[in-house]
């Protein structure tokens, strides 16, 4: 890849990711200051960061508490930030959700709870619905990990397993108002998927989540039969009065992320198309995309070239393999597949959060020398991918994309430059 080629691509994933920045972006979402107590609390990949920015808004009178992935901390003056593990969660995240819902209670209709919620709060706030255990939640984020599910599907499963998510935060903090200020990871932006929705009514149901365990074949321990199966496991729905004074305020989305990026691209000489939060199997996002640039380079439609083929949203992947990977890196692999070195098309995905599933890596550069570049080395790119092995194939390359925790999240970012 020439050093134009590379610039480019990685000035565009930075752009992406420094317009949804919560220190440059958070403060003139925030409400007036109430006559009572602010409580801060929140989750997700972004938490530090969007409370850091609250911190530096307002002086004094605020304290709080938020939970965020391990490494993604800040240091904060009066709010309390806790590490957790995701996306499987742990006892940390378990006891930051208890402590979070013990402050929210008891507060008064002139209190606020300002609610900070980002991509990854759902399995950081962990406290497990009656009858339910914390190993009970982790095999279950496990498999689904596993399934395929989308994201929508997972937080569908995650909310009605929970005695926090789903509206239940706002519920316990009634009759304070509580304004959630959202930065948002699920293509559609809806509020109550994202995070799981601790603050918003849900309109999913308990036999919702039953399905989604039939979709995928996902075995249902027998405690979490049961307490599906009960109705008071259902989650607060629309008109609860509980949540009549809960408010929500998006700060950054995908969107945002694409038409930064875009207007990089744009500048360089290249025609940006925006196709928009995608979701689906990597490998078949993939190949939708190598049709449009194969289509581009060959026939200059939608649009001649050159174009840069922008696109977001969470794929998902069906794990069968034992390679290391994270849905980034799948779909970059399945797209060199497809392509197979057509001349003149490279491209980069990663995610917004730095952490490309659980790998050390955000995302990933290819070129159209990569696979002939992975054969010299003895690799086959068609057996990597059938390992679900990604990581191991771009590293080998040494062309992995390393940003470490960039403490936002609104999913993925994947442009192909088409010249």
């Amino acid at each position: 890849m020439s050093a134009s080629e590379t610039e480019l691509l990685r000035r565009m994933f930075a752009a992406a990711v420094a317009a949804v920045d919560p220190l440059q972006i958070l403060a003139p979402h925030l409400p007036p200051r109430p006559r009572g107590r602010v409580v801060v609390v929140g989750a997700g990949k972004a938490a530090a960061a969007m409370a850091k920015a609250v911190e530096l808004a307002w002086s004094g009178g605020i304290d709080g508490l938020v939970v965020t992935r391990y490494q993604h901390g800040l240091p904060c003056r009066s709010i309390e930030v806790v590490e957790a593990s995701h996306p499987v969660p742990d006892a940390q995240g378990q006891e930051a959700a208890r402590r979070i819902l013990t402050r929210v209670r008891g507060l008064r209709a002139d209190d606020l709870v300002l609610c900070l919620i980002s991509g990854g709060a759902s399995a950081l706030l962990a406290v497990p619905g009656d009858g339910l255990t914390l190993a009970d939640k982790q095999a279950v984020n496990k498999a689904l990990l596993k399934s395929g599910a989308n994201i929508a599907e997972m937080n569908c499963v995650r909310k009605h397993l929970s005695a926090i998510k789903g509206g239940r935060l706002a519920a316990a903090a009634h009759p304070a108002k509580v304004v959630t200020l959202l930065i948002s990871d699920v293509p559609g932006d809806d509020p109550s998927v994202i995070g799981s929705g601790p603050t918003v009514a849900d309109p999913s149901t308990r036999e919702d989540a039953i399905a989604v365990f039939a979709k995928y074949g996902i075995g249902m321990p027998a405690a979490v039969r049961a307490h599906l199966e009960n109705p008071a496991c259902e989650t607060p729905k629309p008109g609860d009065a509980r949540l009549a004074n809960s408010e929500t305020r998006m700060l950054g989305t995908p969107q945002n992320a694409l038409d930064a990026a875009a207007k990089v691209a744009e500048a360089a000489g290249f025609r940006p198309l925006i196709l928009g939060d995608l979701e689906g199997e990597a490998r078949d996002v993939a190949l939708v995309h190598a049709g449009i640039a194969r289509q581009i380079a060959k026939h200059g439609q939608p649009a001649p070239a050159p174009v840069a083929l922008i696109s977001g949203g969470e794929t998902t992947v069906t794990v069968r393999g034992k390679g290391r990977g994270g849905r980034n890196a799948e779909f970059l692999l399945a797209l060199a597949v497809a392509l197979n070195g057509q001349p003149g098309i490279h491209a980069a995905a990663g995610d917004s959060d730095g952490i490309d599933g659980t790998e050390d890596n955000a995302g990933a550069l290819l070129t159209p020398g990569s696979i002939a570049r992975a054969a010299d080395k003895g690799l086959s790119a068609k057996a990597m991918l059938a390992n679900n092995d990604g990581y191991g194939f771009f590293s080998a390359l040494g062309d992995l994309i390393v940003t470490g925790p960039t403490r936002t999240n609104v999913n993925d970012i994947r442009v192909i430059l088409v010249k």
